[in-house]
């Protein structure tokens, strides 16, 4: 066996047709068995590595998705002598790993409180219960710092190095949580309509899968995607992370800053806008604007600005006080489709083609997200002979302006 544990190729195979073998329906342990030797020495980043090529081979993401556990389950005793992810604090992975145990402990607190909504014996009893779970399950729900950190700074960074497999795997399974978060939110807008059966089976359905969801991502990254994003970064990249973590937040937890990297470049402080465009003017359409005064428009505009060249990479997005989406210098040269979610790469795809071969220039939609109203538009970017340059995704926040009524034409006083 060896001799073929040697051959680097063979061996990729070999694991490859393992994964094929799981989602076929066969016996994890038999193939533990059958493949121990192959085993011993697998790396976190090489079941990434596998997993994303069989994506790009074909394998449906949805299938990788539901086989995951059962991905780990195999590996499991091989990613156990894997080095230790990284436990200096302020490392954004001893970060995401203090941000699990809160998680998990929260989760437990969360498991208890359910415990005593499930046995009430009335419905005003459960009720009771029922609220008394609502502080805990706000705190869990912090988890979506968590997520997003993962979605808009570490997935990029994999990408860049040719992981797409979490981005697409684990971001639908991030999803699902939300999900259910939704469902308990629906589920405190109807409370009154429920009988104490039907309370039951209702909290039941949203919750308890959530829990499991959140403990099983935290078990899939401890085992595999920390493990493998330490094999793959460099510690400018981690250093990157960390510099924009603070964009997004943290669940739960304020991170320590005892690890720190600067390269002998980073020493000297990077020239300002201002500095670039003394004197200078950038000639537009009509008129002419500096460097500087360009970006302070941008950052000013009441709308979020997000530009994707005509290879599908995002160029650039404005950096307003108040976005309503998560958007982080890690995207820089990202494949847009990547910075939705999976569910939503086909509506993204179809919008970017018919771009391209001229059939729209404008798509238009509207959402209701945290009690604020968005409207979201893109629009197809061509030159002066009609050629498609790019995409101008606008989102504005039209809560209030859908308010106005009547006329206001002077300065309140």
């Amino acid at each position: 066996m060896s001799e073929y544990i040697n051959n680097r190729q063979l061996r990729r195979e070999q694991l490859k047709d393992m994964i094929r073998q799981l989602h076929q329906g066969a016996n994890p342990a038999e193939l533990k068995l059958a493949f121990r030797d192959i085993l011993q020495d697998v790396g976190a980043s090489e079941i990434g590595t596998l997993e994303s090529e069989l994506i790009a081979e074909g394998l449906p993401e949805t299938e990788i998705q539901r086989l995951c556990d059962v991905h780990v389950a195999v590996f499991e005793d091989a990613l156990v002598e894997q080095p230790k992810p990284e436990t200096v604090p302020g490392h954004p992975v001893h970060t995401f790993g203090a941000e699990n145990d809160a998680l998990a402990v929260v989760a437990e607190q969360v498991k208890a409180a359910a415990g005593r909504l499930y046995a009430a014996a009335s419905l005003d009893e459960a009720r009771q219960a029922l609220l008394a779970l609502e502080p805990a399950l706000l705190q869990l729900k912090q988890v979506e710092k968590h997520y997003l950190r993962e979605e808009h700074l570490l997935f990029p960074y994999l990408e860049k190095h040719g992981f797409k497999g979490p981005s697409t795997v684990m971001w639908a399974l991030h999803d699902e949580v939300r999900a259910c978060f939704r469902k308990l939110l629906a589920l405190g807008e109807g409370l009154a309509g429920y009988d104490l059966t039907t309370l039951k089976r209702a909290v039941a359905e949203a919750l308890n899968p959530a829990l499991e969801k959140i403990v099983g991502l935290i078990g899939k990254e401890t085992s595999i995607l920390f493990p493998m994003s330490l094999e793959k970064l460099s510690a400018e990249e981690w250093q990157a992370i960390k510099e924009q973590s603070g964009e997004i937040g943290y669940a739960l937890i304020q991170p320590a800053d005892h690890w720190t990297h600067k390269s002998s470049d980073e020493a000297q402080p990077a020239p300002n806008l201002a500095q670039i465009a003394a004197g200078a003017l950038i000639p537009l359409s009509v008129g002419a604007l500096s460097l500087g005064l360009l970006d302070l428009m941008l950052k000013t505009l009441p709308i979020d600005i997000t530009v994707v060249d005509k290879d599908n990479r995002v160029a650039y997005f404005s950096q307003g006080k108040d976005r309503l989406f998560v958007r982080t210098e890690a995207i820089i040269g990202r494949l847009v489709q990547n910075c939705h979610p999976p569910a939503s790469i086909d509506r993204v795809n179809r919008i970017l083609e018919d771009f391209k071969l001229g059939r729209s220039d404008v798509a238009e939609f509207w959402i209701q997200m945290h009690g604020r109203f968005a409207h979201i538009r893109y629009f197809a970017l061509r030159d002066a002979k009609g050629e498609y340059a790019g995409c101008l995704e606008v989102t504005q926040d039209v809560t209030q302006i859908r308010q106005l009524q009547g006329e206001r034409r002077l300065l309140a006083a």
